[in-house]
């Protein structure tokens, strides 16, 4: 008598760790540490300036929502107009981001099946904003001094002190962020400290 084969273990489902942060914050950093660590992460970001162009239903949407100058001559989505728009027109951006996100969200369900990986991390600058936090099995914020955090987007991006803060009073509160967050990573040092943080919170979410 063959005996029956015995039935494959049903792989572990792949935790995702949310990792965010203000702007200024640092958490793009973070995330190449652990990257560097052997993980993977979604840039959340990045994969969005990608799918706005590559996915053609989701470029018409958005040019029938904000016109045929959301893109540019050469098709591309144009972020700066677009930004322009949408800046002081809380109605519009609410409409745009229900185009764009639900589309990052089937890229990032695809990007999680493809990975091998006990944890995988997803970088995104609203995880709270938009309650992505419920949908991660933890979360990791990367938080620092609001005039460290202004000091480091006026000398990266070239813009005044004005302009950086009234971008960083239409973000959630850090205080807010703090209270929710599972793991926090103060930056408010050099770039080892950051660094021995980071493998600290690691070590941490390894042990779970």
């Amino acid at each position: 008598m063959i005996e029956d084969e015995p039935e494959p273990e049903p792989r572990v489902r792949t935790k995702i760790i949310g990792i965010t942060g203000g702007i200024g914050s640092g958490k793009s950093t973070v995330s190449k540490y652990i990257e560097e660590a052997g993980y993977p992460v979604y840039y959340s970001d990045i994969r969005a300036k990608n799918i706005v162009n590559d996915n053609q239903h989701l470029q018409q949407l958005i040019k029938e929502l904000l016109g045929e100058n959301a893109y540019d001559e050469d098709d591309l989505y144009d972020r700066k107009y677009v930004a322009e728009i949408v800046f002081n027109n809380e109605e519009l951006l609410l409409k745009l981001n229900s185009l764009i996100h639900p589309a990052v969200r089937i890229d990032f369900e695809n990007w999680v099946a493809q990975q091998t990986t006990d944890f995988v991390f997803k970088e995104t600058a609203l995880l709270f904003e938009l309650k992505l936090n419920k949908t991660c099995y933890k979360s990791v914020l990367v938080t620092a001094d609001d005039n460290c955090r202004l000091k480091r987007v006026m000398d990266r991006d070239n813009k005044t002190y004005r302009e950086v803060e009234t971008i960083m009073l239409r973000q959630m509160p850090e205080k807010d962020k703090v209270k929710l967050a599972d793991f926090v990573i103060f930056n408010n040092e050099g770039l080892e400290e950051l660094k021995a943080e980071t493998k600290k919170v690691l070590a941490e979410i390894e042990s779970l």
